[in-house]
């Protein structure tokens, strides 16, 4: 018997980042909804590559869809603005128009899926935002205990006090709820070549009766220290000369911390087989490889070094703040990093089309999750929800969880929160 078909449904999708994760792991998208009109144009242009011809594209805003006709979803993902909680941004949270946890916490109300994955920027782990965080965790594990008014910014307050009330209490009345875990993760540690930091929510319903576990890291740094400077394996497969230090002090170190690890892939790595961009033309058979002009450098504005991950690839309405988005080669100088090349730091396959202008495009892949860490994730939960059950176990009191914990997390270590 084949295995059964699984299915998944995604909120705010974006680029398709964290959708053709999802897909690569294997499951069945029926719905990809998305405000934005280029991002969907994006979207439709791509669309064989998220499953099949069921998966509808629905540009619309997310407040006013029904989601009842995707109950029983396998999985529901979203990728919740992250504007909110961006250390780069107003820092305004909850209180931002663009906090939409509301709007995914009534989503997984009308779907009753079997798993949620939430994924978010690094700045939800601050400190002043621990509340906040904990109200995330707790009203994915009782989506059924509903605040009186779901939209007000400052309502949760209460309502945490009534789902820590509900925690604390007999779990077992209420009409279904899930356990959840919340990650840090890094994407270089999965073999993006970016040092991007993301935090994941993940809910697994309770009668699945399975424990998610998450993905383990693939690659590290200090894999990439040993194939650089003491085996040089690194330089020789592009050809570049450079001096083994087999005798380094910091050898031994470095072999204990990559263990059975892959070294980080690097811009290098990435940009292998790209043509040099031409400013103001596409290379032909390359779409998106379009060179822009009046790239500088200057005090903290430096660009992503050519022999590391690339920095965390940022979008703004005001083009590419920061440096993050440039090149900056070994004698220095720099350059803007073209469409396909950024695409290929946030690990899109080559044949996937953005649409839109470049800084909309670079816009769309600078709020991307990068498809190589969505995959490690999407299939953490597949094999999850893939192990048999004990049919269905009930709805019966669990050991109580630990509080609601936020820690920085180590780019090699995994924990749950």
């Amino acid at each position: 018997m084949p295995p059964p078909r699984l299915t998944s449904i995604e909120l705010f999708t974006g680029a398709g980042g964290l959708a053709l994760g999802i897909a690569d792991a294997g499951f069945h998208h029926r719905l990809l909804l998305e405000y934005n009109h280029d991002a969907c144009e994006t979207l439709r242009k791509n669309l064989g590559l998220f499953g099949d011809e069921r998966c509808r594209i629905e540009q619309c805003d997310v407040k006013s869809f029904d989601f009842t006709p995707y109950e029983g979803v396998d999985l529901l993902a979203a990728g919740a603005p992250c504007q909110p909680f961006s250390i780069g941004g107003r820092h305004r949270a909850h209180k931002d128009e663009r906090n939409l946890f509301p709007q995914v916490f009534r989503a997984v109300r009308e779907t009753r899926p079997r798993a949620v994955v939430i994924e978010n920027v690094k700045g939800l782990l601050r400190k002043n935002l621990a509340d906040f965080v904990a109200f995330i965790e707790l009203q994915l594990r009782y989506p059924f205990v509903v605040p009186r008014d779901p939209l007000d910014p400052e309502g949760w307050k209460s309502h945490l006090r009534t789902l820590r009330r509900v925690h604390g209490g007999d779990e077992a009345a209420h009409e279904m709820h899930y356990d959840v875990n919340t990650v840090l993760l890094d994407a270089a540690s999965f073999g993006v070549p970016q040092r991007r930091q993301r935090v994941f929510f993940v809910a697994i319903r309770r009668d699945v009766d399975a424990t998610w576990v998450p993905p383990r890291p693939t690659h590290s740094g200090a894999a990439l220290r040993l194939a650089q400077v003491v085996n040089c394996a690194y330089w020789e497969k592009f050809g570049v000369d450079r001096r083994r230090f087999l005798t380094h002090p910091h050898a031994g170190k470095w072999l204990r911390e990559s263990g059975t690890t892959e070294p980080w892939v690097t811009v290098r790595d990435a940009l292998v087989g790209l043509p040099t961009p031409i400013a103001g033309a596409e290379s032909w058979g390359w779409p998106n490889h379009v060179g822009q002009p009046g790239a500088r450098a200057y005090s903290g504005h430096t660009g992503s070094p050519l022999d590391a991950p690339g920095k965390t690839l940022k979008a703004g309405v005001h083009g590419v703040p920061g440096g993050e988005n440039m090149l900056r080669r070994p004698n220095g100088t720099v350059r803007y990093f073209t469409v396909r090349e950024a695409a290929r730091l946030q690990t899109f396959p080559d044949e996937y089309v953005f649409s839109g202008a470049w800084t909309e495009a670079m816009r769309q892949i600078g709020n991307a999750v990068p498809v190589r860490l969505a995959a490690a994730v999407a299939l953490s939960i597949r094999i999850c929800l893939a192990r048999p059950s004990q049919n269905a176990r009930p709805q019966q009191r669990s050991p109580r969880p630990r509080e609601s914990v936020q820690v920085e997390i180590p780019e090699l270590l995994i924990r749950s929160a």
